[in-house]
């Protein structure tokens, strides 16, 4: 019993406590485990917050240099804006001071016209009214010579008579009176064509002053017509570009065919139609700034090289430069140009730029030229 007792109390608890001490280092060891896998998450993570911050910023500062350079472009386009609108103003000041001068100068010349065809009518009466005066003047001095000439008869006659009677006395005294009265007369009519022949001279100074003033507005018209003419020819070199093979010659602007047609042919190419959209939206832009009262027409001549052609739609290169020019007046008609603006010709091969035979000759000879002139 005492034997039993005492081991039951020699019972060893070392084990139970090595293992429970095992199971806490476990436990310790797992949480560190724990810890650092969350060390290492947090930092990945902290790390790529970082690296996401300073690509926003570089971003930023990206964005920060592209607004600035924004900034500065929009001041800069602003201020072209401003000068733009200046000029604009300016420019249409200056065309409603032309506008207004141009209206004054076409009334004076409507008034000019006027007094003109009046004038013209008065002439033409003073012409009939000398006309008339002279007439009458030569009947006057042959009756009056004639009268004359009966008079030295009859005078002759009562001389060589002895004795004078009371009738011839009479007749003669008659006579004298008749004589001093048809003088009168003829004094009185070269009087009225003197004063005639000065009036007319004083018409036809009239008309000289007259045709200066009418050809001073008439050159006043053809500097604005040329003035618009270069507005024009400027708009289409800007559009067509720095091209070799386009030239202005003289008032006239000089297109190769080969830009709108193939070759012996007047169907208009791609391309030509794309140039010629760019010649119809040009000339309804200078269109609307041209006075209505400034008749112009737009002249689009055809012409080719020399080199003959024969075939069933043109028998000759006069039938192909027509139906060129033909072809570029249709076009321009259907978008929208007024038919009445616009005149076509074709001259062939007989107004040549360059009269050499050679390939580059022939190549400037094949040409649509333009012109925008007055009737």
């Amino acid at each position: 019993m005492d034997t039993l007792a005492r081991r039951r109390r020699s019972v060893d608890f070392w084990p139970g406590f090595v293992d429970a001490l095992s199971a806490l280092l476990m436990v310790l060891v797992f949480l560190l485990l724990v810890f650092a896998i969350g060390q290492f998450v947090l930092s990945d993570a902290i790390s790529g917050r970082d690296r996401t911050i300073n690509a926003l910023n570089a971003q930023i500062a990206a964005l920060a240099d592209s607004l600035s350079m924004e900034r500065s472009g929009r001041a800069r386009a602003i201020a072209q804006v401003q000068e733009l609108s200046a000029s604009l103003t300016a420019r249409t000041r200056e065309r409603d001071a032309l506008a207004g001068e141009l209206a004054g100068t076409a009334a004076a010349l409507d008034a000019a016209r006027e007094t003109l065809a009046h004038n013209e009518e008065a002439i033409a009466r003073l012409g009939a009214d000398i006309a008339a005066l002279e007439a009458l003047k030569a009947q006057l001095e042959s009756e009056i010579a004639a009268r004359l000439a009966d008079l030295e008869t009859t005078r002759e006659q009562l001389v060589a008579q002895t004795e004078l009677s009371a009738k011839s006395a009479a007749q003669v005294e008659l006579l004298n009176r008749q004589l001093a009265a048809l003088r009168e007369q003829l004094a009185q009519i070269t009087a009225a064509l003197e004063l005639a022949e000065s009036e007319s001279r004083s018409k036809d100074l009239e008309l000289e002053e007259l045709g200066r003033r009418l050809n001073l507005a008439l050159a006043d018209r053809v500097h604005e017509l040329s003035r618009y003419r270069s507005e024009f020819f400027g708009r289409l070199r800007a559009i067509l570009g720095e091209r070799s093979d386009v030239e202005i010659v003289g008032d006239r602007f000089v297109l190769p065919t080969g830009l709108l047609f193939p070759t012996a042919s007047d169907e208009l190419t791609d391309e030509g139609r794309d140039q010629l959209e760019d010649l119809a939206t040009t000339i309804q832009a200078v269109a609307a700034e041209i006075p209505s009262d400034l008749d112009w027409v737009l002249r689009i001549d055809g012409h080719t090289d020399r080199r003959p052609i024969h075939t069933a739609r043109f028998p000759s290169n006069w039938e192909l430069s027509t139906a060129r020019a033909v072809a570029v007046v249709k076009y321009l008609v259907a978008r929208g140009i007024p038919a009445h603006r616009l005149s076509a010709n074709g001259f062939g091969a007989h107004r040549p730029l360059d009269p050499a035979d050679t390939e580059a000759a022939y190549a400037r000879n094949r040409r649509i030229e333009i012109q925008l002139t007055n009737r």
